[in-house]
């Protein structure tokens, strides 16, 4: 197949047509083998089912040795000893569970409703920020970039005048193919500059922080052992470098998406107003449509098949989350937004088995929270301009989301 579909940068820029072209993929079938310009060969699995089936055998589908699609230029220049990340998604077991247990209990259920009072601290913050808007404002650059940020980056016990530099390093990180966010015209090497920006800052704090260790979560990870043995350079940047941003940039792009999913559909924002105990349900629903982790790579290391469907060794599948949230088989009508939808926890955008989003309870617990906050006051909402969303094949969302909106008094 020829479609650019799952490798074009550009097409997850106007995401309503995607997923209306993903959808119609889903009635020729779920594995859809593709050829793509630069990328090599692959294939493209969109059936929400047949993804469970491939992440419940992680033995079999492994992450390495590339769980992102890269283009081949990276993977060349990867090869000669460039600068490469290797974060807890580029990790198998046994690997993968050891770095994972390192800071798993930070983000189980009861370490995380802890944060609450920063959460609540947090969303009043952003309700004042609605506030002092005037009945306009770009909710994305005003409250989506910010809340999440401010809540992982806390976490981590980063000053506060340091969080303009992640948010900074975060855009460059993901829309490395989007020119808002980086120079159109760089080039794979000066890409891999952002990487080389992450592990020079953070080197300097985990340096401060095994020099002078304090509770939060960086003296954690600097101070972590693997196996009785401090964890190497390269796994410890990665673990900084996978919890700062995406800790926050899948959450503030689900964050945008809601509300542009409220203010296209006033009805929903009436329903959630009147019923408020339909928030965490609602939640649920919009991170299905969000799906910012647009895709995984799965690598078959034996012959094989899935839902009868052969597989060969060495081939490449591409998990596309983004397509698999809207198989019509799990979720009848899956382009319509519905607070009340009975399926909606069926939803796989934080992934399966043991490479379970481990911020996922952190990041149901934040949108829950802020919406709580927001939506009695919030009596109206709607588009005020064009909305803009990044253009990058791995994880992206909104970039831009222009409201004008009338609140209630207090």
């Amino acid at each position: 197949m020829t479609t650019d579909l799952f490798s074009n940068p550009k097409r997850f820029g106007d995401m309503t047509s995607w997923r209306e072209e993903a959808l119609a993929l889903h009635a020729r079938g779920v594995f859809h083998p593709i050829e793509a310009e630069g990328f090599g060969s692959f294939r493209a699995v969109i059936g929400r089912d047949e993804i469970l089936e491939i992440e419940a055998q992680h033995e079999l589908f492994t992450n390495g040795p590339e769980p992102i699609l890269t283009h081949d230029a990276i993977i060349a220049m990867r090869a000669q000893g460039g600068p490469r990340a290797k974060t807890l998604i580029h990790m198998d077991d046994p690997e993968h569970r050891k770095y994972r247990m390192l800071t798993n209990d930070w983000f189980k259920p009861g370490s995380v409703r802890q944060l609450q009072p920063r959460l609540d601290e947090l969303s009043r913050k952003a309700l004042a920020t609605l506030e002092q808007g005037g009945g306009e404002i770009d909710f994305n650059t005003e409250v989506a970039l910010p809340f999440p940020l401010e809540v992982i980056l806390a976490i981590l016990g980063l000053p506060e005048e340091d969080y303009p530099r992640m948010l900074q390093l975060t855009q460059e990180m993901f829309g490395a193919s989007d020119p808002d966010f980086v120079p159109k015209d760089r080039d794979p090497e000066d890409v891999m500059a952002v990487l080389r920006d992450f592990f020079e800052y953070f080197a300097t704090l985990s340096a401060n922080r095994r020099a002078n260790p304090t509770d939060d979560l960086a003296t954690q990870i600097a101070n972590g052992l693997i196996d009785g043995a401090p964890m190497p350079i390269l796994e410890t940047m990665g673990y900084y470098l996978i919890v700062a941003t995406a800790g926050h940039d899948t959450t503030s792009a689900s964050i945008a998406e809601g509300m542009r999913l409220l203010a296209e559909n006033p009805d929903q924002l009436a329903l959630l107003r009147s019923r408020p105990e339909l928030i965490p349900n609602a939640v649920e629903e919009l991170i299905r449509i969000a799906s910012p982790v647009r895709h995984f790579m799965r690598t078959a290391q034996e012959d094989t098949e899935v839902a009868g469907e052969p597989i060969a060794k060495g081939e490449w599948l591409m998990l596309s989350y983004a397509a698999a949230n809207l198989d019509p088989r799990a979720f009848e009508d899956p382009l319509r937004f519905d607070v009340t939808r009975k399926a909606a926890e069926r939803q796989i955008a934080f992934g399966y088995g043991v490479h379970y989003c481990l911020g996922a309870h952190l990041a149901r617990l934040e949108m829950a929270t802020l919406f709580g906050h927001l939506l009695p006051r919030l009596e109206s909402v709607e588009i005020a301009g064009e909305v803009t969303t990044s253009t990058a094949t791995f994880v992206s969302g909104i970039k831009s989301l222009p409201i004008r909106y009338t609140l209630t008094a207090t």
